[in-house]
């Protein structure tokens, strides 16, 4: 496949949903462009996933949510397929189990592009014959966030899955951008008292960011951009990595169990990382990213400080407009902040981690039927991160927005911002 132009990587903008959804199905293609059907089919851990399943789980997803459930004459593409690429639905299927997605040789990429226009095909069709019908346009706009959702995570699974090459390939031919000075950090007064947290208006959210309710903040502080690279190297020149009394106990079980000694992607000399633009220097004033929320929680008791619990950070960005650095951008790498006064770096660059678990709001209720199972369920075990990175599609994130990761997990742009208490 050929390398995508970076106009064709830009997050889509449109004004009808039917325009916007053509726009981010385009996009997932453009990201698949520079890999080849080899690429597209190897898995390089459980976690990840195989691009080319990628490709067909998002199709699926309109298949089965939307087609199947609306339109009487449309005929699945293979009748093997919901079995092939149903994520975690059990109250639609069974599925392939999820470390064995790598081992799907058959059907091939060129089958899954053609599975992706018989459905886009069928779609467009329905959305025109029932334009305006409020549920339908629910459903697909839904499909949209969960496409872009995966968007995302072909990018890490790709950086993951190249990284465990020794070729140490490319994805993109575009040399990470020269990264000037980060701003000072300087610490910025955060709301204290009764704020609104969760999704307010009538724009789309997922149900995980709703009810809207009160939480109460004590006086605090957050750290006016996100940590760089240069910090965290103090962190590790200082011993930060054979200090047991900075982890928490899984974090330190964790870390002498793989033996971590930094973080993902950076080379053993400390000079150099791996991007998606292959092997390049470290840039000391950009964000650190790749950081478990054992490193980021270790990393701020050994700076004095904290994670922001995600209720600090909400009211922080709440009325913030979601602009930063996307993934439209092409360079798939975090930059330095910007020079300027007050709170920077909230959307885009790197998802910061916060010490608050992914728990249900109060009052919380998922989607009626088999949707429900889209967030719910995974309320357990997780922590909450916020804002976005350099991966993510923008428009795709907002300021009541929730990713949600296992503690130990490091192969997303997830970096931190520090927190202290004031009072």
């Amino acid at each position: 496949m050929s390398t995508p132009s970076p106009a064709a990587l830009r997050e889509p903008q449109a004004a009808s949903i039917p325009d916007a959804w053509r726009a981010v199905r385009a996009r997932t293609i453009a990201l698949a462009a520079p890999l080849s059907a080899e690429d597209a089919c190897v898995q390089s851990m459980p976690d990840a996933s195989p691009a080319k399943w990628h490709l067909a789980h998002t199709t699926w997803f309109f298949e089965r949510f939307v087609l199947l459930g609306r339109d009487p004459g449309y005929r699945v593409f293979h009748e093997r397929f919901e079995y092939l690429f149903n994520s975690y639905y059990f109250t639609v299927s069974q599925m392939h189990l999820r470390p064995r997605r790598g081992l799907v040789t058959r059907p091939s990429l060129a089958e899954v592009v053609a599975y992706r226009g018989h459905v886009d095909a069928a779609l467009a069709q329905l959305l025109e014959r029932e334009a305006g019908d409020a549920e339908l346009e629910f459903l697909v706009t839904l499909g949209m966030h969960h496409e872009q959702q995966h968007q995302e995570l072909m990018l890490t699974d790709i950086k993951h899955l190249f990284a465990q090459n020794p070729l140490l390939p490319a994805y993109v031919e575009r040399a990470v951008p020269d990264a000037g000075a980060a701003a000072p950090l300087r610490w910025v007064e955060g709301a204290a008292g009764p704020v609104e947290i969760g999704h307010a208006g009538e724009s789309f959210a997922f149900d995980n960011e709703t009810p809207r309710h009160r939480v109460l903040l004590d006086e605090h502080a957050l750290a006016s951009r996100l940590v760089t690279n240069a910090e965290f190297r103090e962190f590790i020149d200082d011993g930060g990595y054979a200090d047991p009394a900075l982890w928490l106990s899984d974090g330190w079980s964790t870390v002498l169990a793989e033996g971590w000694a930094r973080p993902l992607y950076w080379q053993e000399d400390l000079a150099q990382e791996f991007t998606l633009a292959g092997l390049a220097p470290i840039q000391a004033d950009a964000p650190v990213v790749h950081l478990s929320y054992y490193e980021a929680d270790a990393f701020a008791r050994w700076a004095g400080a904290r994670l922001p619990t995600e209720f600090e950070w909400e009211a922080a960005a709440s009325g913030v407009r979601p602009d930063g650095h996307f993934a439209g951008s092409g360079a798939f790498h975090p930059r330095p902040a910007a020079h300027v006064e007050g709170l920077q770096q909230l959307f885009g660059d790197a998802w910061e981690w916060t010490a608050s678990p992914y728990a249900a709001y109060p009052g919380f209720r998922p989607l009626a039927g088999s949707l429900g199972e889209y967030n719910g369920k995974f309320m357990c075990s997780q922590m909450v991160l916020r804002g976005g990175s350099c991966a993510t599609p923008a428009g795709h994130v907002r300021a009541s927005y929730r990713n949600f990761f296992y503690p130990g997990q490091r192969w997303q742009f997830s970096g931190l911002r520090l927190a202290r208490d004031t009072a």
